[in-house]
């Protein structure tokens, strides 16, 4: 649908604009860490557990000549400065650290690291994703008082208005994954075909490997009835309003972008895979070495964070192996297979 004469527009053109037009949310100076915190940030166990699962892959495949780290969605490149930073001896000389973003490469960025606006084509290794997906803009349906989904238009102050029913593949993507038939008025969806698309994309550039997203997730069986479209500004939940004033984010249909082969599991259960156990150490290393168990202590209440169920450790992890040689990653046994598009 074209925009109206009072900036009425699809919620994907609005979203589209107001995170990464000029002036939009995500070419702001502060970053997304100015306003929202993500396992990123939140330790650098994190970034350790990501460190481990690209060696892992390097393993599978052999130790390509050129091994590739592909963090999509960089915001300003910390999580590849991070395994650059813990870059084991093995990767000397082979680890190629891509930065995918539409930001501007941020000042003081490694100059190993290529920066760019698109996934790369044709190369080997890890392709990581940490919310990523939760910000590419879609299209968001309401049923009506007859039963009809119809798009959901938005104003630039963020009031809503419905549209022309749903038609063509968004309802087709509609009654495969967030079916409304029979649902009462008022009941919302958010299409994830642009999401699907997406990661198809990217996932089709490796030419071997894994390709990874973490994101806020939910399944068919478990889809939220009225949808979870909702707006972050400095750390707080806000009406999200398309006016590039805060960050425009909707929970991810995981197992809709699922490609062929691909799995899907939780957060909490990848890290515990990868190394990453909340467990308190010994009392006895208490007595034995005080400041060893300080150490210890701390690093379990990071990782406590990073797997609690009800917190980060819920996020679902999409695992998507390319090729044979890293099915099972990452702990050897394949998460719950997601039929994929």
């Amino acid at each position: 649908m074209a925009s109206g004469t009072d900036g009425t527009r699809t919620w994907r053109e609005a979203a589209e604009a107001a995170l990464y037009g000029p002036g939009g949310f995500y070419r702001r100076p502060e970053g997304p860490a100015g306003h929202f915190r993500t396992s990123v940030h939140a330790s650098p166990l994190y970034t350790g557990a990501v460190v481990e699962l690209l060696r892992r892959v390097d393993s599978a495949l052999g130790h390509p000549a050129e091994l590739a780290f592909v963090d999509v969605g960089a915001g300003r490149g910390e999580l590849v400065t991070g395994v650059l930073d813990r870059c084991p001896p093995e990767f000397a000389g082979r680890l190629r650290p891509y930065a995918v973003e539409l930001a501007a490469r941020p000042p003081g960025l490694d100059a190993r690291v290529s920066w760019l606006d698109t996934p790369p084509d044709g190369v080997e290794g890890l392709l990581f994703a940490n919310e990523w997906l939760d910000n590419v803009p879609l299209d968001v349906a309401e049923t009506d008082g007859g039963g009809t989904p119809r798009q959901v238009l938005v104003r630039p102050d963020g009031e809503e208005l419905l549209g022309d029913p749903v038609t063509g593949e968004d309802a087709d993507w509609l009654a495969r994954w967030w079916p409304l038939e029979g649902a009462p008025p008022g009941s919302r969806a958010e299409i994830g075909l642009p999401r699907d698309a997406a990661w198809a994309r990217a996932a089709g550039g490796l030419r071997a490997g894994l390709a990874v997203a973490v994101d806020y997730a939910h399944d068919r069986a478990t889809r939220p009835p009225f949808g979870t479209l909702t707006g972050f500004r400095e750390g707080r939940e806000v009406r999200p309003v398309p006016d590039g004033s805060c960050d425009i984010t909707a929970h991810v249909a995981l197992d809709a972008a699922a490609l062929p082969g691909g799995s899907v599991t939780t957060q909490r259960e990848a890290l515990r895979a990868l190394g990453v156990d909340g467990s308190r150490p010994p009392l006895s290393l208490a007595s034995a070495d005080p400041a060893a168990y300080v150490r210890a202590l701390g690093a379990a209440g990071e990782a406590a964070e990073l797997t609690s169920p009800a917190g980060l450790g819920g996020f679902g992890w999409l695992l998507q192996p390319v090729g044979e040689a890293c099915a099972g990653l990452p702990g050897g046994a394949p998460g719950e297979p997601a039929a994929g598009g």
